[in-house]
């Protein structure tokens, strides 16, 4: 969708008018086509309801197969709160337009008329101030888009080399650098846990690292001392990058297997992500890493039982073959260290138990920081990557002691029914002791898809990109 500013549109393009009541319809009022968006009963939205009705005019557009739309800059600004700015709401208009729009065709064999999309949207009489938000939302949009097209992609067509490939795409044209690891890199530098959990499959393990340094360099006296300055330490983005799950050895049913080719959703995120950083040129210092890998049964597997040691020198004790993702985020959240960050944020789909606890609605969030799991809600809300907060007390540390491992990948005990978001954010903590900073985890597994009667297309929906972004800006206005 193109979404531009002009006094005046054309006139082929179809008028849009927010009105009070539930019931939204097409009609044509003196001479003209109109959309008429109905909104509830208030006026005054809180930004949660103001992005649903601007998803929810995308949606009703298309279902009319209406191309071309144009509003009233004054018509929207009258339904927002005032605490919202110009430059906020033009951005938050695009990325709901973009969002809204966006479907996931590739597969599919085009209409004799087309796909049903919106080609373009116009906004009269809006300021220079939220011009500047709509261009800039604009491109959020396309990011969270093109992740959501990655995560979407079939298994077949989504291994680790083609994830790879993905990532070097994604960035081609900005300062972002990538490199991978391979297996025998891997297996020279001892990441036993990475390397577990992909003999099972035919394809080879990558460890996908992506580099941008928007930030000022470090000083040669900092550069000398081993240390960089506090304002230049990278913010490290990890996410799980596991290209198919079939459970292992201990496979999942045939429903719960649906939709495992989005298990690497983290992983797309964090792509793309720190390619929007760079396209916007954010002035902040930022490493993605990726563990990508299949988790597949054959001879070669992993056994429920078996030891693996990771690079972090714990021995991981393998209850479970389908709690793979934390296994192979431990070497990450080790390889983190390398680089002296300021903060480690890891996204995944790690845990079933996030869905039961949280529905649809929000991704679970747990950090060994207060003030950051503070500062990562208000920021979800802001960015509409939407956090609840679980516990991370040392009287759940039981809950990962293996009985022949250091760690255990599920309970020793035997008991997997109670706390299972927090299980996994327990295992991922233990070897977060060893960083130097913060660090949070975000359980995605309950934003991967779209819920409905939020006015997106099925499929995935580019959790957390959004976040990512406001994570990265604002670390860049902390090292000023």
């Amino acid at each position: 969708m193109k979404i531009e500013t002009k006094k005046n549109a054309s006139k082929a393009s179809v008028d849009v008018r927010f009105t009070p009541g539930t019931v939204s319809k097409f009609r044509t009022e003196g001479g003209r086509e109109e959309l008429a968006v109905a909104y509830g009963a208030t006026k005054s939205l809180r930004r949660r309801k103001l992005v649903l009705l601007l998803r929810k005019t995308v949606a009703t557009a298309k279902h009319y197969k209406l191309k071309s739309l144009v509003f009233s800059w004054n018509d929207i600004r009258e339904l927002a709160a005032q605490d919202i700015d110009d430059a906020a709401l033009g951005e938050l208009l695009a990325v709901a337009f973009s969002m809204a729009d966006f479907e996931f065709v590739a597969y599919k064999k085009r209409p004799e008329d087309g796909f049903s999309f919106v080609e373009d949207a116009t906004v009269t009489g809006a300021p220079a101030s939220a011009e500047r938000g709509m261009r800039r939302g604009a491109i959020v949009g396309e990011e969270v888009n093109a992740c959501r097209t990655l995560a979407n992609t079939p298994g077949k067509d989504m291994t680790p080399e083609i994830l790879l490939a993905a990532a070097r795409k994604a960035v081609r044209g900005t300062s972002v650098s990538v490199k991978a690891l391979g297996r025998a890199e891997m297996k020279k530098l001892g990441m036993g846990a990475v390397l577990g959990v992909a003999q099972g499959s035919v394809e080879e393990p990558k460890f996908i690292i992506l580099e941008y340094k928007g930030g000022a360099a470090p000083s040669a006296r900092s550069a000398r001392s081993g240390r960089s300055k506090q304002s230049q330490r990278p913010i490290v983005l990890i996410g799980k990058g596991v290209t198919f799950d079939s459970g292992g050895l201990n496979i999942k049913p045939g429903d719960s297997m649906l939709e495992m080719h989005m298990d690497m959703s983290g992983g797309a995120a964090v792509i793309h992500a720190i390619a929007l950083a760079a396209r916007l040129k954010v002035p902040a210092n930022v490493v993605g890493l990726i563990p990508a890998v299949e988790n597949m049964p054959s001879g070669s597997a992993t056994r429920p039982g078996d030891i693996v040691k990771s690079l972090s020198g714990r021995t991981i004790e393998i209850l479970n073959t389908d709690a793979e993702g934390r296994v192979i985020l431990a070497d990450a959240i080790t390889y983190a260290k390398r680089y002296d960050p300021s903060l480690v944020v890891e996204a995944s789909t790690l845990t079933g138990a996030s869905l039961t606890a949280l529905g649809l609605h929000a991704s679970a969030l747990m950090s060994t920081d207060e003030v950051l799991e503070k500062r990562l809600i208000e920021q979800g809300e802001e960015s509409g990557d939407y956090l609840w907060p679980f516990p991370m007390w040392e009287e759940y540390e039981d809950m990962v002691k293996g009985n022949f491992g250091d760690v255990a990948n599920i309970p020793a005990s035997g008991n997997t029914r109670y706390a299972g978001v927090i299980g996994g954010g327990m295992f991922l903590r233990e070897f977060a002791k060893d960083l130097s900073c913060p660090f949070a985890h975000l359980d995605i597994a309950p934003r991967m898809t779209a819920s409905p009667h939020e006015h997106l297309a099925k499929g995935a929906i580019g959790t957390p990109v959004r976040l990512f972004l406001k994570i990265i800006e604002g670390a860049a206005l902390q090292a000023k």
